[in-house]
Parts: C-alpha cells; structure tokens; sequence
C-alpha cells in the first residue's frame, strides 16, 4: 500500500498518467468527432475529429519522450536527455498548426462554393457535448503534472475547449438562421466557423514553438525562472562576503542548466577550496528549494575577466 502511495505522489508517475489521458480522450474524441461529423455534414465537426486523430499519436510521443527525458545522463547525453522534451513539444505543435492550415484552405474554398448544407440540430448537440467534455479534461489536465509536456497538453486543451464553445455559439446561430427561415446563410456558418476556429488556434502552436525552440536553443529561461536563479546567486554572495557573481543559465525540458562565476575579492570570506565547497553546498541548497532539476557549475575567480 505504501508503494502505491508513493508511485500515484510520484510527479513523473502522475505526468504519465496525465499524458495518457490526454490520449484517451483524444481517441474518444476522434471517434465521437468523425461520426458525428460525417452524419450531421459538418466539416467543422469533421476537423475536430481529425485534430483529434493526430493529437492520440503526437500525445504517445509525448508519453515516450517523458520516458526518454527521465532516464538520465549517460556516455550518449552526458547532460541528460531532456532536450527530448522541447523537441517533441515543437514537433507536436507543427504538425498541428499543418492542419490548421490545411484546414483553413478547405474553409475558404467551401465559402467560395457557396456554403455547406448542415444538420444543425446534430450539430449544436455535438457542439454541447465536445464543450463539457472539453472543460472536464481540461481540469483535469491543469489539476497536476510538473513537466513541459503536460503543459504543452492542458494548453492544447485549453484551446480546444475555448474553441469548442465559439463552435457552440456558431451553431447557436445556424440554428436561429434556420427558423428564421435563412437556410441559405446558414449554410454559411460552418464553413466560415472553420476558417475562423482555424485560425485562432493557430496561436497555441506558434506559442509552443516558440517556447520549444528556446530551450532547443538553449537560450535563457523565462522571467521567473531567471529571477529566481539571480535572487539565489545574489544572498550566496552577499552571505559570503563575493565581490561580484555572474549567472548563466537555460532551460532545457524539465531540467535548468545553471553556471556561476563567483568574484572572491580581498574581503571575501573565501579563500581555500574547502571554503569555495561550503559555498558550492549553500547555493546548491538554495537552488534544490526551487523545485527545478539542475544542473550546476561553479566557479571561483579573483579576476573578473575570467568570469566575463
């Protein structure tokens, strides 16, 4: 019981999990989705099962990436293997905004037909349904799960979720076009719907790949993370009486890679290497408080070109 206890706390048990419901769900959308779809005439609704289609094997990779990324350094990645993280978050988010893409043309060339006939009782009741559905797997993708990954899932879900209700609004309106004897513009709305969901979505890919190829490039983490980082830096030197500090750092997967540059000046407290360690044990205690899996070098100089 105690193991059981252990394994549902640990955060790389529960990302998985978390990842495999985002796959789950995503196979019950396809399936719902692309029935619905082809029974109702939507090609809004029949995007959305395809959407959800390529997210079941884009979130399988994001399963065995989580598993690569955990495994460690070795004689192959001797810094780890998070790097597979971004990678996989960068291309999922391609291969969704390909379709987004591939989906607006559809749209725009269904407008320029003249619309397409819709069965809009089914498909405001599908519309219904993907909504609920949408912000239940939504909380609970945001409830946990600590890794680029996960996070990368919930907001794909977020944005679905928010997409899924501008679908429901849409065909809220087909409905009273309808009755209000306006099939002709109605016939309208779906197509239209597809080019406009299309294309707001596309924000969440060009979000994730710009947050992907950061930490590919290994550039500096965000804002919070690299104020956290200096503030830790700044009380180790002020605690030890350093002349100046000097902060490198980037963000690669679940992993932070931190180097320091430590200035000892004349009035430091520092001057054998069993000093420069104690130094060494006190700022890898405060950076351990951050939560963020490290890796950490430093180094110790009395001239501050070296450190430049």
């Amino acid at each position: 019981m105690e193991g059981d206890t252990e394994d549902a706390d640990d955060p790389d048990v529960r990302d998985r999990r978390l990842l495999l419901l985002s796959v789950w769900a995503s196979a019950a959308f396809a399936v719902i989705s692309s029935v619905w779809g082809v029974l109702s005439g939507s090609s809004m609704i029949v995007f959305d099962g395809l959407s959800s289609f390529l997210s079941i094997g884009l979130s399988v990779l994001a399963v065995l990436a989580l598993r690569t990324s955990r495994r460690g350094p070795d004689d192959r990645y001797p810094w780890g293997r998070e790097v597979w993280e971004p990678v996989t978050v960068v291309v999922k988010a391609v291969a969704l905004a390909a379709l987004c893409v591939y989906a607006v043309v559809g749209g725009i060339t269904d407008l320029l037909a003249g619309g397409r006939e819709v069965s809009t009782g089914w498909a405001l009741a599908y519309a219904i349904v993907a909504t609920v559905l949408g912000v239940v797997v939504t909380v609970l993708m945001r409830r946990g799960g600590r890794s680029d990954l996960v996070r990368a899932e919930a907001a794909e879900w977020v944005g679905d979720t928010l997409l899924s209700v501008g679908v429901l609004v849409g065909f809220v309106v087909a409905v009273v076009l309808v009755a209000a004897g306006r099939p002709d513009i109605a016939a309208y709305v779906d197509p239209a719907m597809v080019v406009i969901v299309s294309l707001l979505f596309l924000r969440v890919p060009a979000r994730l790949i710009g947050g992907g190829m950061r930490e590919i490039l290994a550039m500096s983490p965000p804002p919070e993370t690299r104020a956290e980082l200096e503030a830790a830096v700044a009380a180790v030197r002020d605690q030890f009486g350093l002349a100046e500090s000097f902060l490198r750092a980037s963000k690669v997967g679940g992993r932070v890679d931190v180097e320091v540059d430590y200035v000892v000046g004349k009035g430091s407290a520092v001057h054998t290497v069993a000093e420069c360690d104690v130094v060494r044990e006190a700022l890898h205690e405060r950076l351990a408080a951050l939560g963020h899996e490290r890796s950490v070098v430093v180094a110790f100089t009395t001239d501050r070109r070296w450190a430049l």
